[in-house]
């Protein structure tokens, strides 16, 4: 057995370093490395079968991410103490590093590929997430699997103007940059991240700053391959069989006739419609036995003419499948207002694609709390993106939240959560259900976001829109056009899917997929400018629905008051059992939630009913009321002794007014100047030493007589 180890450093610019290894840890995968960053490890490896299973005609690549809670030395919470279904952190990392991968397998390799990243160990600093994709791509790299060229990805982020590559978790909580890159040695592959309010040439030069770093990165991949003896040849394979003279056939005798359909304008329905019959009159021409050999290579050839022609539209006469121009965004409308019992809502429609977004106000309790490896954490604000079948005309069945779902929700929740108020009391929920889809969902909840939010009566720093743009390139003639606001035709036939939010300002999100090698620098900073002209209108026809948030919030949404109390009351607060706080809670309508700060506890009250929250509020009060040595309190008489008068000057706070301290003349009888029931203002002098009991005062709160006069009172 050999058990050479392989190791290969790589030197950051502020001199920290990452190690790949291999040749110790699973063996029996194609490929395996460890990479190390300070304390934190992770484990890669990839395993792809020898041949494709029959029927297949795209890249089964399966990339799964999992942190396990044994890394940072915790056992998981809840029920079930073991690792369950993936969190939205973990999915959202699978899709960053498949995102970056897919594109460089081969168009013809359809053998099933599994890529598993394990998190081993976490030292609490190093964000793992930051290197799952150099250790996928140096799995790769050590083995025989078709892949076009090795790539990495890396974060940036800014503080006080300075780049700084995979931050740690306490530096990336000050940065106003926070971008994950993904490149081969030559291109930009991938791009995702959020910003507060950067221009575009910012973000240009902190992608440009990424890829020097994942060059270094990826000149170590290879040394590391050829130090472990891995060859340059990679395997052989055959997973597609063809027939030249039928591919050539259906590209000579329909290319003009999809070239035509695709210059007549119509919606995605009516224009699938019209494709799919000129491969129908095609295939009719063939009798039974023949189309069961024609008919699947004919779908495959007529799909690559049919993206042909639409490409070549677009690149000779600047012609969409729509009738729009390059630049041009589809017609616009919005309604606010549109669901009567929620507490904010929105209706964005732009073309053929539609959301119904809604808002929810809740209080601390209803704060999303994430028990993750890198600590537990809550968020305010959250937002939750819904993708139904019917949005694209399609019956199949919902299967629980779909990793795409997940990751549009957090690109439409990057680009807005910063404009959320930092003094903002409410926890706000907000729901994406896309109605209609054709192209750019998630951005259409940006908008529908936007709006909801100013409905709901949120007082947002600035409107946020978003757009997605494409791209559309030939590199034999070298022409290219960048497309704003994409069909979903476009996505899928276009060589880029670059989705841009921003305020008036500046950019507070992106996401961006390239699907061919060698983005030149000038086409990515054109699509970013392009992308600013066509954010920029969208937001102006946003603005003509609602221009700024609404006064006040909606009569249904709960109203919220933050109190602070002696952390010493915080017990009395909550009661044995906590009885008192449930007591308060179901008999005012209200919710209560307490947290310790120092010597303080803040307690918010959340209601809807104004009626209860008074009522929670004043007794909250009462319970944690502290008098003030020397204020003046209006109390109630409770009962009377010889020597004085017991008031209450709060629900169970007593004080004693001695019989000396009712009047400034010699008062025989105290019910000869107070009876049970009495209400009277009285001055708290202090605590008496022995008792501990207050001492009150009425007295000093009279005209004081001269002294005769209270010789006569006396007399």
């Amino acid at each position: 057995m050999n058990n050479q180890v392989f190791t290969k450093e790589i030197r950051l610019e502020d001199g920290r370093s990452i190690t790949l290894e291999t040749g110790k840890l699973a063996k029996q995968a194609d490929g395996s490395v460890v990479v190390k960053m300070g304390g934190t490890m992770l484990l890669a490896t990839v395993v792809s079968a020898k041949d494709a299973r029959d029927g297949v005609d795209f890249m089964p690549l399966t990339v799964e991410y999992r942190e396990k809670f044994t890394a940072a030395g915790k056992i998981p919470g809840g029920f079930f103490k073991r690792e369950g279904r993936p969190t939205d952190e973990e999915i959202l990392t699978m899709r960053l590093v498949d995102r970056v991968l897919r594109p460089m397998f081969p168009d013809d390799y359809h053998a099933e590929t599994q890529v598993i990243i394990s998190v081993y160990s976490y030292d609490g600093t190093t964000m793992p997430d930051s290197l799952a994709g150099l250790a996928a791509s140096t799995a790769i790299a050590l083995t025989d699997i078709p892949f076009k060229a090795p790539l990495s990805e890396v974060r940036v982020a800014r503080v006080d103007g300075k780049y700084i590559i995979n931050p740690d978790f306490e530096t990336l909580k000050t940065a106003d940059m926070d971008i994950m890159v993904g490149a081969t040695a030559d291109s930009v592959v991938m791009v995702e991240g959020e910003f507060e309010e950067v221009s575009e040439q910012e973000m240009l030069d902190a992608i440009k700053h990424a890829h020097e770093a994942i060059k270094v990165q990826i000149q170590a991949q290879i040394e590391l391959a050829e130090a472990a003896g891995v060859s340059k040849e990679k395997r052989v394979y055959e997973h597609e069989t063809h027939d030249r003279d039928l591919e050539k056939k259906i590209h000579t005798d329909l290319f003009q006739s999809l070239y035509d359909i695709a210059k007549e304008p119509a919606d995605k329905h009516v224009r699938a419609e019209k494709f799919d019959a000129v491969l129908e009159e095609f295939l009719s021409s063939y009798s039974e036995e023949e189309l069961e050999e024609v008919a699947p290579l004919a779908k495959v050839y007529f799909s690559n003419t049919k993206k042909e022609a639409v490409r070549q539209l677009l690149l000779e006469e600047g012609i969409r499948l729509d009738g729009r121009k390059p630049t041009e965004i589809r017609p616009i409308w919005s309604e606010v207002d549109y669901l009567p019992s929620t507490h904010g809502s929105a209706v964005f429609t732009r073309g053929e694609t539609q959301s119904l977004t809604s808002i929810t106000l809740g209080s601390s309790l209803d704060v999303d709390r994430v028990d993750s490896l890198l600590g537990e954490y809550s968020k305010k604000f959250y937002l939750h993106y819904n993708f139904p079948p019917f949005s694209t005309g399609e019956a199949r069945p919902i299967r629980g939240t779909s990793r795409r779902e997940i990751g549009h929700g957090n690109l439409a929740e990057r680009a807005l959560k910063k404009m959320i108020p930092e003094d903002n009391p409410y926890t706000v929920r907000v729901v994406s259900d896309i109605l209609e889809s054709n192209g750019s969902s998630s951005m259409a909840t940006v908008c529908a976001g936007t709006l909801a939010l100013m409905d709901a009566g949120i007082k947002l720093k600035k409107p946020v829109s978003g757009i997605a743009m494409g791209l559309i390139t030939d590199t034999e003639s070298g022409k290219w056009t960048v497309l704003s606001d994409i069909l979903g035709d476009e996505d899928h036939l276009g060589d880029m899917d670059f989705k841009v939010t921003g305020t008036k300002d500046g950019i507070t999100a992106c996401q961006m997929d390239i699907k061919v090698d060698g983005l030149a620098h000038e086409i990515l900073e054109k699509a970013l400018m392009q992308a600013k002209e066509g954010r920029l209108h969208i937001l102006g026809e946003m603005m003509k629905t609602i221009s700024e948030p609404n006064e006040q919030l909606k009569a249904n949404a709960p109203k919220i008051v933050t109190m602070r109390i002696p952390s010493d009351y915080i017990g009395a607060l909550i009661g044995p059992g906590g009885k008192m706080i449930q007591a308060i809670q179901a008999d005012t309508g209200t919710n209560i939630s307490i947290e310790e700060d120092g010597i303080e506890g803040i307690v918010e009250i959340s209601g809807v009913d104004q009626a209860g929250m008074d009522e929670a509020i004043q007794r909250v009060k009462d319970i944690t009321f502290e008098p003030e040595v020397g204020a003046v309190y209006t109390g109630k008489v409770v009962s009377t002794k010889p020597f004085g008068a017991f008031v209450e000057i709060k629900k169970g706070t007593e004080g004693l007014v001695h019989i000396s301290e009712l009047e400034w003349h010699r008062v025989n009888d105290v019910e000869d100047v107070v009876k049970v029931g009495d209400e009277i203002q009285v001055k708290y002098l202090e605590n008496d030493p022995k008792s501990g009991k207050m001492r009150l005062s009425r007295k000093v709160l009279l005209p004081r007589p001269d002294k005769k006069q209270r010789n006569d009172k006396e007399d």
